[in-house]
């Protein structure tokens, strides 16, 4: 066999294994309580609470409340499982595997990135249906859902490298900084509101950029270059891929 279908052999394998870890979670995880209340209701609750003031209607409100809704679901999944599976011994039986570490990153964060746009499609189901929602164009919309919610799912599996059995630890930890980007990412303040001299917090928050997309999908405006949206997507994610595949190495050498 050639170098090069080795290559692609293993890349097949890797693909392989990250998939049936992502399949497991679904099967597993996406309908307990606690995640269905931190990934779907939490959300919903927070967002009608910030809103009741808001005199523009429902259906300007929903690309909002996609974006939220991301962000929560996206990161709720590997808080939830993998501690839960070091307390059960499941998870050093995956890092036993002969399997590449970045195939186990990989696959939990394929699972909170599905069960992500599951949800977000339900809310934008209701948005289309019952608020008479409408795209200006699609493409951008579908580039922010897709890259805020692996975006977010690779956040939940770098904040599950934290090593310990209780989810609660690392959900507490997460909330930190979850419930900040709401607020400094246009959803409820304008960007064009935020002091000059806080700026700058606007750019650390990827959801900044996964928002400014979805609202362009529904309103044909946003505050940024969409190329520089989906550029930042990226290299969030590329960071916080990096950034857990060093963890899992460090703390489960």
């Amino acid at each position: 066999m050639t170098d090069g279908g080795f290559r692609d052999q293993q890349l097949y394998s890797e693909l392989n294994a990250a998939w049936a870890i992502a399949k497991k979670d679904m099967r597993i995880y996406y309908l307990r309580p606690n995640i269905i209340v931190s990934g779907m209701l939490f959300p919903l609750f927070m967002f009608l609470a910030f809103s009741v003031s808001n005199t523009s209607g429902p259906a300007a409100m929903i690309p909002g409340l996609i974006a939220i809704t991301v962000l929560f679901s996206a990161s709720s999944i590997e808080p939830v499982s993998i501690p839960i599976e070091r307390r059960v011994k499941t998870f050093d039986r995956l890092l036993a595997a002969p399997i590449s570490l970045n195939a186990v990153v990989l696959g939990e964060s394929m699972s909170g990135f599905l069960y992500s746009v599951g949800i977000a499609l339900v809310v934008l189901f209701a948005g289309l249906v019952f608020f008479g929602m409408s795209f200006v164009t699609i493409a951008p919309f579908i580039f922010g859902l897709l890259l805020t919610s692996f975006c977010f799912a690779t956040m939940g599996t770098l904040f599950a490298a934290y090593p310990t059995e209780s989810p609660g630890d690392i959900m507490s930890m997460l909330n930190v900084v979850r419930f900040p980007l709401v607020f400094i990412s246009g959803i409820f303040i304008p960007l064009s509101s935020i002091p000059p001299n806080a700026q700058f917090v606007v750019y650390l928050s990827p959801l900044t950029y996964g928002y400014d997309l979805i609202q362009l999908g529904f309103e044909g405006t946003s505050h940024f270059n969409p190329i520089l949206d989906v550029v930042m997507l990226v290299v969030f994610i590329l960071i916080f891929q990096l950034t857990a595949d060093r963890l899992y190495k460090r703390f489960n050498a």
